[in-house]
């Protein structure tokens, strides 16, 4: 029996409860659809797993369907939509003058640093992916590895401690430090390298619909998931963008667009706003709200970091093009503060997790919490940052990735240091057409020529 995950209507009911009530949605309508859900049969609670272990009986999926337009259907909270509205990319206003202008000898190593610091960031947190925060923490301690200061080894991991938290199935073998041999494939970075492909092809005009076809042409639909696979099922099912990222998609504000957008930052040095507009429309096509604010908050900074002297420059280039107003901003505000205050890392993790610890581990908030505090927390050093973010839990490798990524651009390659960069082998592996293999030189080389296209 094959039990797709993120994609069943009977899987999707009780995220979309969770959801609808994020966006402030009416109480009561969500509380009716939920004990009307809950008296036939459904979970009405959101799981942290992507698919139930059984298929519901028919007409318990009907219900399902059902349930999901009524709640589709319901209004976004008022006070929300004031505070972020659909359209706040549009009304940035694009910057004549650049935050920095790019210097051009440099640009490149910069490039070549950000590609290979996401790649050792989203490899770092690939085994433990999934594994909650005290488990990663029980791991680590078990078998001296706490706190984290390289690629995760299995080596003298107490069989109990696995068994209580067991690897991550698909990363195991290809990620803990014993078996690396380059870059596996890892969805944090198909889609850098499909945006890069993007790019290339359109360059400035990129659209949500060219992102869209883009993705039907390249991306098999077993290598997408959460608002991903919510939005390439709605494009088969003939749902044109925006709908793509409202309609039976309750992962619409979750980190997925988030990790897609690092390249439109570094193709454009120096200017945030223009990264984050073209990230914002990459973004639509599967997520809305906190999930396309995450979208812009990554874009820019990495338009930040290939030519900021600080990670100070990089944060407030994010914030930057943030609705003010709105919970992603104080989501990283929140993480930018305990950084800067000098506090134990614990302790400054369980505030973040005081305050976001309810959603799921795929949420845009708690992870954009995380990531931000990792970064100011470590003044952009890119091994304490990589650290600090996958030993906070929720999406580790994500969080790796996006960290390492800013890190990396500050310092260049020639600044990355060799623990992580050796053991990638200057080769990435991936499903992809035309990028299996390649290197991340190369990857800059392509990089740099679409700059500013």
């Amino acid at each position: 029996m094959i039990r797709l995950t993120w994609a069943q209507p009977e899987d999707l009911v009780g995220h979309e409860l969770a959801a609808s009530a994020g966006e402030g949605k009416d109480t009561a309508a969500l509380a009716e659809v939920g004990q009307r859900w809950a008296a036939a049969g459904g979970d009405p609670g959101a799981g942290t797993r992507g698919a139930t272990g059984a298929a519901a009986p028919a007409p318990l999926r009907r219900l399902a369907g059902v349930l999901l337009d009524e709640l589709d259907a319901l209004p976004v909270g008022a006070e929300l939509e004031q505070r972020e509205p659909l359209d706040w990319a549009d009304r940035l206003m694009p910057t004549d003058s650049p935050l920095r202008a790019p210097v051009a000898t440099g640009l490149r190593d910069r490039l070549h640093g950000a590609w290979l610091g996401r790649a050792a960031g989203c490899v770092l947190g690939k085994p433990v992916e999934k594994i909650p925060r005290a488990g990663i923490r029980e791991i680590l301690q078990s078998s001296g590895q706490w706190p984290l200061t390289s690629y995760v080894t299995g080596a003298g991991v107490p069989d109990q401690v696995l068994a209580r938290w067991p690897w991550n199935r698909r990363s195991q073998t290809t990620s803990l430090a014993e078996h690396l041999d380059g870059a596996p494939e890892d969805d944090d970075l198909n889609f850098a390298m499909l945006a890069l492909a993007l790019v290339e092809r359109r360059g400035r005009e990129l659209t949500t619909d060219d992102v869209a076809v883009g993705w039907l042409d390249a991306l098999p639909a077993g290598r997408v998931f959460t608002a991903e696979r919510a939005a390439y099922r709605n494009l088969l099912l003939g749902i044109e963008p925006p709908a793509t990222a409202t309609t039976h998609n309750p992962f619409r504000e979750w980190i997925g667009a988030a990790i897609r957008t690092d390249v439109y930052g570094w193709v454009h040095p120096g200017e945030p706003v223009a990264a984050a507009r073209l990230a914002a429309r990459d973004a639509r096509l599967s997520h809305t709200r906190a999930g396309v604010d995450a979208a812009m908050f990554v874009a820019a900074m990495c338009a930040a970091a290939v030519v900021a002297d600080d990670v100070d420059e990089v944060l407030s280039a994010g914030l930057s093009v943030l609705p003010p107003a709105g919970r992603y901003a104080a989501a990283v505000g929140l993480g930018i503060e305990l950084g800067a205050s000098g506090k134990d890392r614990e302790a400054c993790v369980d505030a973040i997790e005081s305050a976001y610890g309810h959603l799921h581990w795929v949420h845009a908030l708690n992870n954009g919490a995380l990531v931000a505090y990792a970064l100011s927390a470590s003044r952009g050093d890119l091994g304490p940052a990589i650290c600090t973010a996958v030993m906070g839990g929720w999406d580790t490798d994500s969080n790796g990735a996006t960290v390492g990524s800013i890190c990396g651009a500050l310092v260049g390659v020639g600044g990355v240091p060799g623990g992580w960069s050796e053991p990638m082998h200057n080769r990435l592996s991936t499903t992809l057409a035309g990028f299996d293999g390649i290197g991340f030189d190369q990857l800059a080389d392509r990089t740099l020529a679409v700059v500013a296209l």
